[in-house]
């Protein structure tokens, strides 16, 4: 039976991915420098838009306008536009290295909008060249990257149809350049003591939250999967039995999973994410002791329009 659902195996285009993340980690570093500051990190966060991954409208450093950087994932360009209507296009292929196209990147919106620097460090990854100098990282196919972004699309509209009635503070679906995940966090109310004292975990993590997400594999765990996890998790969090039956905790990763390959072939594999999402929510709300009106606004519809 043919899937709606693309394959994607990490072990089949993890040179391609990785290309692309190092892509996205300009983005990130982007936003980084020049969008206000947010609590927990939210202000480095980029967007899954209709055509890829994206800045929010971020300030010029001349004060001109506003400056979006994309990742035309349609047509294979990073694409740099000013809210003046000027707009530069950048191929990604063929075979161009990570360090050529950040240093274009990078070009453009400073011919657009004026002087700033990044921290070119690349980062939550297993390589340490500047991204603006990574002349290792070249390997670019157009079909994996389409599957990619039809696969990511399909988790996003899954994420924000969760997340959608929710009645707490959380966040849309964030494009997370860090580890190329895509993620909502729905959050308690309540603050929370970091994991550890890391610039990362002390910034993004200092609230009471649950994150369920998806991600397309990784060296770690090679395999594109949803996940979702508790901050902080307490006693029990990891002993529950969840819905679909292919749920299950990954003791090293700190997470329940649900492996993509699991569900794409279902009749309706975005049912059976939704069920993930739903089942792994009211889990985490029972053990850490949520206000029980926000564990059943996520059982609800959005309101209606009125």
């Amino acid at each position: 039976m043919s899937s709606p659902w693309p394959a994607v195996s990490y072990e089949d285009w993890s040179e391609t991915c990785d290309t692309l993340h190092a892509h996205t980690q300009v983005l990130g570093k982007l936003a980084v420098a020049l969008a206000p500051p947010q609590p927990e990190l939210q202000h480095a966060a980029l967007r899954l838009s209709a055509r890829g991954w994206e800045t929010l409208p971020l300030p010029a450093p001349d004060g001109s306008g506003a400056i979006v950087v994309a990742l035309d994932l349609v047509t294979h360009e990073a694409v740099v536009e000013h809210s003046g209507g000027k707009r530069v296009r950048l191929p990604l292929t063929p075979h161009r290295s990570v360090g050529a196209v950040t240093r274009d990147i990078l070009g453009a919106v400073r011919n657009l909008g004026g002087a700033f620097e990044i921290n070119p460090t690349p980062q939550e990854v297993s390589w340490t060249v500047p991204l603006d100098a990574d002349e290792e990282h070249t390997r670019y196919d157009t079909g994996r990257v389409a599957d990619y972004f039809s696969a990511a699309t399909m988790a996003a509209l899954v994420l924000a149809e969760f997340r959608a009635p929710y009645r707490g503070r959380s966040t849309p679906v964030n494009a997370w350049w860090g580890s190329l995940d895509l993620a909502i966090n729905l959050f308690s109310g309540q603050p929370a003591d970091p994991p550890s004292d890391d610039f990362i975990m002390r910034n993004a993590m200092d609230a009471q939250e649950v994150a369920i997400g998806w991600w397309p594999g990784d060296a770690r765990y090679p395999k594109a999967a949803f996940y979702a996890y508790a901050h902080p998790a307490p006693e029990g969090f990891s002993d529950a039995t969840l819905a679909p039956a292919a749920v299950h905790w990954d003791a090293t990763l700190g997470e329940y999973l649900l492996d993509w390959d699991d569900i794409r072939r279902l009749d309706d594999p975005h049912a059976a994410a939704l069920e993930f999402a739903g089942t792994v929510f009211q889990h985490a709300c029972l053990v850490c002791a949520w206000d029980p009106v926000l564990a059943s606004s996520a059982k609800g519809a959005p309101p209606p329009i009125r």
